[in-house]
């Protein structure tokens, strides 16, 4: 289990810095939901269900959806047509 435990925080490491790196926002925003089930399944390693439940909720489910809705609202989020009518 032990082993397990480790890559599961080196996985965290990863999306942490990823995150930090990355250049996309969405991407940012992917890789935040990602740290946030890893550490989900951490807390219930560790045999804290109630902290597994709440960060699964909060960190990978509500706080996700306000990130896409934010980046939508300022039109970070752009369509295809979009897209290709700045390129052209």
């Amino acid at each position: 289990m032990t082993i397990f435990t480790c890559i599961l925080l080196g996985f965290l490491i990863v999306c942490a810095i990823a995150a930090s790196l990355s250049k996309s926002l969405l991407n940012s925003i992917l890789i935040f939901m990602s740290y946030s089930l890893i550490m989900s399944v951490i807390w219930i390693l560790l045999e804290s269900p109630d902290l597994a439940v709440t960060e699964a909720a909060v960190g990978a489910g509500v706080t996700t959806v306000l990130f896409l809705v934010t980046l939508k609202k300022i039109h970070a989020i752009m369509k295809k047509e979009d897209e290709e009518e700045k390129h052209e």
